[in-house]
């Protein structure tokens, strides 16, 4: 491959573009999710892309769209106010990131918590924590969601099994 420079790219930089602009995908996904933007939301999925959460299963970006809006109303359901009348503010944060690159696909699995301003005085809690596990391809030549399924560790029916998830993710 030839880059801008018209200087030879080795396999070393197109993996770590790839996995660059994975974690680019990760971030905008927190971010849209934290603000309630359906749109930018759905638009980081593949026309077939599928989410699992613990809601339930939506399958295409109009179908996840609309999930956001169920999201919003759970967690405003579930948090309530801050006690001055003010939503909750929650922020959703990654840390571990496995993330294996097959060409224009790849599976990741990346850990995750939320925390919202909902302890004493305003203060941060940590609301949840779990793990997602990712199937994505590149759509027009940016890397989309094709599935991605949510792990809630303090719900029963959604935590994580006992095999580690990486494992499986390494393959193609």
């Amino acid at each position: 491959m030839i880059t801008g420079t018209g200087q030879q790219q080795d396999a070393g930089d197109a993996y770590a573009a790839d996995r660059a602009a994975i974690m680019q995908l990760e971030a905008e996904y927190l971010m849209a999710l934290d603000w309630g933007d359906a749109e930018s939301y759905a638009a980081l999925f593949a026309p077939e892309g599928r989410l699992e959460w613990a809601r339930g299963t939506a399958v295409g970006p109009e179908a996840i769209y609309r999930e956001i809006g169920i999201y919003k109303e759970a967690i405003k359901q579930y948090y309530g106010d801050d006690g001055s009348g003010k939503p909750v503010v929650l922020r959703h944060f990654i840390t571990n990131q496995a993330i294996y690159v097959h060409g224009d696909t790849a599976k990741g699995v990346i850990y995750w918590f939320e925390v919202a301003n909902n302890g004493p005085g305003h203060s941060p809690a940590i609301g949840s924590y779990g793990h997602y596990e990712d199937s994505m391809r590149k759509v027009d030549g940016a890397w989309k969601f094709v599935s991605r399924k949510i792990f809630n560790e303090q719900l029963p029916e959604r935590g994580a099994g006992p095999e580690n998830p990486a494992r499986a993710a390494r393959l193609p």
